[in-house]
């Protein structure tokens, strides 16, 4: 942030603060009851200005940066030589719970937005939409990588156990904060899920994909 100049800060801070205001009036009066117009009022911001920085309302929410069908495959291509498909979603979702992060839900307040994206239809069909999309876009990367045949199911059926450990994450974090656990206490049974998942998938899907040394 420090090398960052003033106008990209501003924007940042703009996009910061519809956003953390939309998620407040969400949490209290519930997704479909609260209009753009009405966010950019309490934002201090033009209808416009929301707009140019969020396409669609559900953007507000789900923000493409963040909630992206590229995030598995984005984190599997980064890996390290020596490190398979699955052992680097599994490390990244361990790094994102032990440092308490935004993208997996474990942050204060949080226990408020849940319940309101569950209950707004438009949101809950996006979610598993985004599940999907992830999965997809993991398998034509592991065909690619691995330059299996596209008639192959292996490099598609990694990829759904991958997502379906990730997603499995995701409802146990939704569970207990919607129970109103703490982020502490969730962080650790998150931990302890992912801890169980890899003692249960075979060598087959953990070593797949292996990135190879250069």
């Amino acid at each position: 942030m420090s090398g960052m100049g003033l106008r990209e800060r501003k924007k940042r801070e703009t996009v910061r603060r519809i956003a953390d205001t939309a998620l407040g009036l969400f949490a209290e009066r519930g997704f479909d009851a609260v209009t753009i117009a009405e966010v950019a009022e309490a934002a201090d911001v033009s209808v416009n200005t929301v707009y140019n920085h969020f396409r669609v309302k559900e953007d507000l929410v789900l923000p493409p940066d963040e909630a992206s069908a590229g995030r598995l495959a984005g984190i599997v291509r980064a890996r390290e030589p020596g490190v398979s498909a699955a052992g680097a979603v599994l490390a990244h979702l361990r790094g994102e719970i032990r440092r308490r992060e935004r993208t997996v839900g474990l942050t204060p307040g949080f226990g408020r937005i849940l319940p309101m994206m569950l209950a707004a239809p438009t949101l809950a069909a996006r979610l598993h939409a985004l599940g999907e999309q992830m999965v997809t876009e993991l398998a034509e990367l592991l065909v690619a990588e691995t330059g299996a045949d596209q008639a192959d199911p292996v490099p598609g059926l990694v990829a759904a156990q991958i997502g379906w450990v990730h997603s499995l994450v995701f409802a146990e974090i939704g569970k207990r904060t919607v129970a109103g656990e703490v982020p502490d206490d969730i962080a650790k049974a998150a931990e302890d899920l992912l801890d169980a998942v890899e003692g249960l998938l075979g060598e087959r899907v953990l070593g797949y994909a292996t990135r190879k040394e250069s």
